[in-house]
């Protein structure tokens, strides 16, 4: 027998929508620099979230905190206030669970692009078969298929990130950090990279938390842009972008891409303006 109670239950589920958590969420999070000749602080206490897929990047003027966010989460750097959830679970330290590539290039001097790809899976136990299989994925992905054998002093600045990349996924980890990857790389360079990385993306559909000074960059690959006052940093705004996915390098000259650029540029000089008076 169904009761009022019942019903009433059932009617209530039907109006409240399915509320999850977000995948990561930073909470009240601060770091204060101790040095001989005092403090500095370089993030006051700054609170977002990131959803499950999302691509989020982080722009602001030099020094504004960003890199110091990204290495919080990463578990390099301990922050002096709040703290960093994962899935609900508070990050304490570096994980397999974070995957992370950096600016310069981090390949194994010593192996080649495939052992490369494969060492996490390696050093987890996985199985020779499907360390191969996976290899075999990801070179087809980021365009290196044939390149397998060749080592890193071989291979460009745009191939070396690549491989970066196709590591960090191989790995599976819950959440890709990157910390301006194309930062050293020349334009042309710079924007194949972006479409590689957003056909990764569109592929595995990581959550993503990418940090930049290129405000195109900024606006093509996200669905998100966090925008950080001058030091101390903190949130200014979150501007959400909702141009059509998948996107192509098309997109950036469209009236809608203009109106995305005008206002972020408009934020970071007021920003950028602040912090050399």
């Amino acid at each position: 027998m169904v009761t009022p109670v019942v019903k009433e239950i059932e009617r209530v589920k039907l109006i409240i929508p399915n509320i999850s958590k977000p995948k990561l969420e930073i909470k009240e999070v601060g770091k204060i620099f101790k040095t001989k000749s005092g403090e500095t602080t370089a993030l006051e206490k700054t609170s977002f979230s990131i959803e499950e897929g999302e691509f989020v990047t982080i722009l602001g003027p030099s020094g504004c905190g960003k890199s110091t966010v990204l290495r919080i989460v990463a578990g390099l750097e301990e922050s002096t206030s709040g703290k960093v959830l994962l899935d609900g679970e508070e990050i304490k330290g570096p994980g397999s669970d974070r995957g992370m590539v950096f600016q310069s290039y981090t390949l194994y001097p010593w192996l080649s692009v495939k052992e490369n790809i494969t060492f996490g899976l390696k050093l987890n136990g996985i199985s020779q078969k499907e360390r191969d299989d996976v290899a075999r994925h990801y070179l087809q992905l980021i365009g290196l298929e044939g390149f397998e054998k060749h080592y890193p002093i071989q291979l460009s600045g745009g191939m070396k990130q690549r491989v970066a990349i196709a590591r960090a996924l191989a790995n599976d980890p819950k959440i890709l950090l990157m910390d301006e990857p194309f930062g050293a790389l020349d334009a042309q360079t710079r924007n194949i990279m972006q479409e590689v990385l957003l056909k990764a993306w569109e592929e595995s559909k990581k959550t993503i938390l990418f940090i930049t000074h290129d405000v195109d960059e900024s606006i093509f690959l996200a669905d998100s842009v966090y925008v950080m006052t001058a030091r101390p940093g903190r949130l200014k705004k979150k501007v959400p972008i909702t141009l059509e996915r998948p996107r192509d390098f098309s997109v950036k000259a469209t009236v809608e891409f203009a109106e995305y650029k005008e206002e972020l540029l408009s934020l970071i000089r007021e920003e950028s303006l602040k912090s050399i008076k």
